[in-house]
């Protein structure tokens, strides 16, 4: 039997197809309230850890408005800088849902770098306050970069970024670049407190560490100030989850799963699933003076809803390389 052929597609060719972070957003929200109505499929990720800190985790998902079906192969491996190697590699394989046949592989570190950063956006659309103006973000690598990208288009009165990295090469190269590109006033800091201190949405995004030495006080996080953890619990202290008058996560069943993996020693009473609050079942923000957290795994129904656009964008536009199956 003649089995059609595959495109694949390199993160050059997912560059140049120029899908704006707009259209990533839109579509992972779109993705969230079709999750929170039930109409996806996605089981808790599993993993193999063949490196202390360091995991390649499988991520399949089906959304069937989309008909999108797929899986990603992630890995993150935090010591990788030191070969000059990025800390997350992988590729994402989308499947015709109807036959079961693969019809494309592709690049996902690009994809995965866009779509969290939109995930944090459309939790902030729902969760941070809409005057929100002064942002801090701990990590400035590539999620500090998204990040930030993401959340301009949703907070429009976002100007001050307080920025912290353990890398002071790494921290000017950040505050140069994100300047330059956006026009905001990106402030280093020299210590984790200084990043949380007076911020109206602080974002972590170190490396995720499964018996982490965590360094956020409840004390530095302000009254109405919404966090989003993209490195589980790395960097919050128990007592400064515990302050939080919501405690969300973008899916409860995957992070029950990483609790019983000995992950997430000690964290509050789940107030909701993301995809319900975007689904207008729960409740986002109520006051301004709530204090709420997103606790966002990364899902793979995110990158499913991205992948099937860029997909499709390629095949218009001739981008990639088709390769047989036979």
């Amino acid at each position: 039997m003649n089995l059609p052929e595959i495109l694949y597609l390199s993160r050059r060719d997912i560059e140049n197809i120029g899908l704006s972070m707009k259209e990533i957003i839109n579509a992972v929200e779109n993705v969230f309230r079709e999750k929170g109505l039930g109409r996806t499929e996605m089981p808790p990720k599993p993993g193999i850890h063949p490196k202390k800190d360091a995991f390649i985790h499988a991520m399949p998902a089906y959304i069937p408005n989309l008909k999108a079906a797929g899986l990603k192969w992630v890995s993150g491996y935090p010591e990788n800088y030191k070969l000059g190697l990025p800390y997350i590699t992988g590729l994402l394989i989308l499947n015709d849902p109807e036959t079961g046949v693969p019809i494309s592989v592709m690049d996902c570190t690009w994809i995965t770098a866009k779509r969290t950063g939109a995930a944090t956006a459309v939790a902030a659309k729902y969760l941070a306050r809409k005057d929100s103006e002064t942002m801090g973000i701990l990590g400035c690598g590539v999620q500090g970069r998204s990040n930030l990208e993401a959340l301009l288009l949703v907070l429009k009165d976002l100007e001050n970024v307080k920025a912290y990295d353990i890398n002071k090469d790494n921290l000017q190269r950040y505050v140069d670049e994100m300047t330059k590109k956006y026009g905001v006033n990106v402030i280093p800091v020299d210590s984790p407190k200084g990043a949380v201190e007076e911020c109206d949405v602080v974002v972590t995004a170190g490396p995720i560490r499964k018996h982490p030495n965590p360094v956020i006080e409840a004390s530095w996080f302000s009254d109405g100030g919404f966090a989003c953890a993209l490195d589980f619990d790395s960097y919050w202290k128990p007592k400064a989850m515990h302050s939080m008058d919501k405690f969300c996560t973008d899916d409860v069943n995957q992070l029950m799963y990483y609790k019983s993996e000995g992950y997430f020693s000690d964290i509050p009473k789940i107030y909701a699933d993301l995809g319900e609050i975007v689904a207008n079942k729960k409740k986002g923000r109520e006051t301004d003076e709530e204090r709420i957290m997103a606790m966002n795994l990364g899902l793979a129904i995110e990158d499913m809803a991205t992948a099937i656009m860029i997909y499709e964008k390629a095949k218009k536009m001739g981008i990639g390389t088709w390769l047989p199956l036979n």
